[in-house]
Order: C-alpha cells, then sequence, then structure tokens
C-alpha cells in the first residue's frame, strides 16, 4: 500500500505545478494589456502633438 503522507506530497505538488503555471499565464496577460494601453497611448500623444502643430 502507498503510503497517505507520499500521496498527500504528490497531490500538493501538482496543485503547487498548476497554480505555477496558471499564476505564469496570468502574468503574461497582464503584461500584454500592459504593452498595449502604453501603444495606444503613446499613439494618441504622438497624433495630439503632430496635429498641433
Amino acid at each position: 500500500m502507498s503510503d497517505p503522507g507520499s500521496d498527500t506530497k504528490q497531490i500538493n505538488s501538482e496543485i503547487a505545478d498548476n497554480e505555477s503555471a496558471r499564476q505564469t499565464a496570468s502574468s503574461v496577460r497582464i503584461s500584454a494589456f500592459a504593452i498595449a494601453i502604453t501603444i495606444v497611448i503613446a499613439i494618441v500623444v504622438f497624433g495630439w502633438v503632430f496635429f498641433r502643430r
């Protein structure tokens, strides 16, 4: 028979791996969103400066 403590450690390890992957995906999404917002703001500022001349 397998040791119940060993099973718990394995399950906890799998949960930690899944959580790590989820956090990485979330960080990438947030970074992509921040980059997109920065680009939009830069385009607006550039357009505003360009058309004010």
